[in-house]
């Protein structure tokens, strides 16, 4: 438990910063439910994973290949079905949407759990700088594909961030999405992120059934491979800091997610910002209506050419 988080009161859904994935889901049944998680083989994925199946669900286990999903994964038997997923390849996302169409799978959450951060060097693909397109990019084609598998009350959850706080002035950078003008690290990830969670604001409006639901969830500051790519400096000071003031253990930073997508009080809520297992407010940009309008139309059509 981080002391920061004694300081932090639990918010109307009766869960907070402190609450585990195991916590918001204690008594729950989900036998019979499937869901499809990404990034599922570390981290807070892995963690998802674990305590779906726990709670009787059947969890597809998506990850860069099948194989990584199957080592990380081991023990937990046959409700985990490893899926080569690798969000930065349209070729591997279209191929993972199609593995789920043939099995037939109806699934009652998608958690976009994977992503990269803060790369201190600018990449792109496709054009697209590596961050917007991974986390992004991916998650749109692959969500999008699997629309029609989404049970009638089905729910998409995108992990979105504080970090989109802290983005770029302009928002998404439309006019530089290769990031060829400018590129900064966590300015990047911070779009990669608003990215994600306008998708899940739009998406909400556009989900083909009533009784379906997009939302976006920031995790918290969690300790998890997706730090990688930090300096070893800035993660020392992670490190340090994290035990007093403000990272959370990835059983509790899996909370919100595990929530947003599993729990009854959770199911009637449409295109809300999710942080401590509560609905929280974000920034201006996250709440804006036509930028989320204009990235969905973008994306698709850039998406179309690949």
């Amino acid at each position: 438990m981080s002391i920061y988080g004694l300081f932090r009161g639990r918010g109307p859904s009766g869960f907070g910063y402190n609450s585990t994935a195991e916590e918001v889901t204690a008594g729950l049944d989900l036998t019979g439910k499937t869901y499809l998680v990404t990034g599922a083989n570390s981290g807070l994925g892995l963690e998802t994973v674990r305590v779906l199946v726990f709670r009787g669900a059947k969890v597809i286990a998506a990850a860069r290949t099948a194989q990584r999903a199957t080592a990380a994964t081991q023990g937990m038997g046959e409700s985990v079905v490893p899926l080569a997923c690798d969000l930065a390849e349209p070729d591997s996302v279209r191929a993972a949407v199609k593995a789920v169409h043939d099995d037939g799978h109806v699934i009652n959450g998608i958690i976009a759990n994977a992503g990269i951060m803060a790369l201190p060097e600018r990449s792109v693909a496709y054009g697209i700088e590596l961050q917007l397109f991974t986390n992004h990019f991916g998650h749109f084609l692959l969500v999008c594909g699997l629309l029609d598998q989404l049970a009638d009350d089905g729910r998409v959850v995108l992990l979105s961030s504080a970090a989109h706080l802290r983005t770029y002035r302009e928002g998404i950078r439309f006019d530089d999405l290769g990031a060829e003008k400018h590129y900064s690290p966590w300015g990047a990830y911070g779009q990669s992120k608003l990215a994600n969670l306008l998708f899940a604001r739009e998406l909400a409006t556009r989900l083909p059934k009533p009784g379906q639901t997009a939302n976006a969830v920031h995790p918290g500051v969690i300790a998890t491979n997706l730090s990688r790519h930090m300096g070893r400096l800035t993660r020392g000071i992670f490190a340090a800091v994290g035990p007093v003031f403000a990272l959370k253990p990835i059983a509790a930073g899996a909370a919100t997610q595990t929530y947003v997508s599993a729990h009854p009080d959770a199911g009637s809520v449409n295109g809300e910002y999710w942080a401590d297992c509560n609905v929280h407010e974000s920034s201006a940009h996250g709440r804006d209506t036509a930028m989320a309008r204009k990235l969905w139309q973008v994306t698709e059509d850039i998406l179309a050419n690949l």
